[in-house]
């Protein structure tokens, strides 16, 4: 796909998704001379939080791919962070919405970190106008992709409200979220990260170079994508189980629910989630960089191998699974030392660029994949009602 003309991919209805996954490595690099620019104002502002209080709540929130930012990001910054000043939690908005006080607190400090690619969804507002009504100390963090969009409009003039905004060509034009998921996920790592400013830097290097390695398996990709699969499943651990429910909607959306999809832990899978893999399945295993969890993510890859039921078996994994005889993508071991949740933000690319073929050979339209319009790349129809005082 990547080595097609405009014309040929206009004509597959796939222009603007495609150049969108292509781009990503390149806005990379811009959010990370974004993020030098005003590192220090950013943590200053966390900091200047913390010197009013002696814990902070911090609730990385959005909607759909929004949401799974946080499930991405979480697992490492609670490893890294200190938790005796931040108390860390992904929220999806949805749920902030429906049930606020089950979430909101009145007397606890809370920092709402929202991500959104345009801004404008009904309960991006619906959160930040919950958490205003519920909490006395409400801070707000906005990484969004839009500087016209209603939350990014709303934190200008707002001292409580910072906006870090992300590369312009993040906001993407197509229906699905790609450039969008990863630079606001490379954002909020950078963000809460407590390494130095030169160990980020090298991280994000890495992070470009796994991006621009994973173009390079685009032919293997295309290879399973035509065989005779209905189902697939992802799997991981930690950052990578968030990473791979993110993964797994995108050849949802993009296939408009042609293709039967599920995603889970890589230990979880086993307690009735396996139920799913038949002789039509793929599955695909991220594999930690972490030693102790890289054990776990090989166990069920030998698995499934050994259960010869699935259709296909494929590690995705920086140095190879040695005693597994499936299919590999593997990146170079250089990358050994690179933590699951940056190593996630090149990963997913893998997850990208199988969805817009599998979107291919089903017959959809990548870049317009919702063929009856009950879909919207910004959501419709949420009626937010108001609070009231108990």
């Amino acid at each position: 796909m990547f080595q097609k003309t405009k014309e040929e991919l206009e004509k597959l209805g796939a222009w603007i998704t495609t150049s969108e996954i292509k781009q990503e490595p390149e806005l990379w690099q811009e959010l990370w001379d974004s993020y030098e620019k005003q590192e220090k104002q950013l943590q200053n502002f966390l900091a200047g939080l913390l010197n009013q209080h002696k814990r902070l709540r911090v609730i990385f929130t959005g909607a759909g791919t929004s949401a799974y930012v946080g499930d991405t990001i979480l697992p490492y910054l609670k490893e890294v962070a200190n938790e005796d000043q931040l108390d860390l939690q992904a929220i999806p908005s949805t749920h902030l919405v429906s049930n606020p006080r089950q979430y909101f607190k009145e007397d606890v400090p809370t920092l709402l970190v929202s991500f959104a690619r345009s801004g404008n969804s009904p309960e991006s507002i619906g959160a930040v106008e919950a958490g205003q009504f519920l909490v006395k100390d409400f801070y707000q963090l906005t990484i969004t992709c839009a500087p016209e969009g209603q939350l990014a409009q709303r934190a200008q003039g707002d001292s409580h409200n910072y906006l870090f905004l992300m590369p312009e060509r993040s906001n993407d034009q197509g229906f699905a979220m790609t450039g969008s998921f990863t630079c606001m996920t490379l954002a909020s790592l950078l963000v809460f990260d407590p390494s130095s400013l030169d160990v980020k830097k090298e991280y994000v290097q890495q992070v470009i170079a796994l991006g621009q390695r994973a173009f390079g398996f685009e032919s293997v990709l295309e290879g399973i994508v035509k065989k005779p699969f209905t189902r697939l499943v992802y799997l991981g651990s930690g950052a990578h189980a968030g990473m791979g429910r993110e993964a797994q909607l995108k050849i949802l959306e993009l296939t408009a629910g042609r293709i039967a999809t599920g995603f889970d832990s890589s230990l979880g899978f086993r307690h009735g989630p396996k139920s799913f893999v038949d002789k039509n399945t793929v599955i695909f295993t991220f594999v930690s960089n972490d030693p102790y969890t890289r054990l776990y993510d090989r166990d069920i890859l030998l698995e499934l191998a050994g259960d010869q039921q699935a259709l296909e078996v494929v590690a995705v994994e920086v140095g190879a699974v040695e005693e597994f005889d499936g299919t590999h993508l593997t990146f170079d071991k250089v990358h050994a030392n690179l933590p699951d949740a940056y190593l996630a933000v090149a990963f997913v690319l893998v997850g990208q660029i199988f969805a817009l073929h599998a979107s291919i050979k089903v017959g959809n339209l990548p870049d317009t994949p919702s063929p009856t319009g009950t879909v919207n790349r910004v959501v419709k129809g949420v009626t937010l009602y108001p609070l009231e005082n108990k």
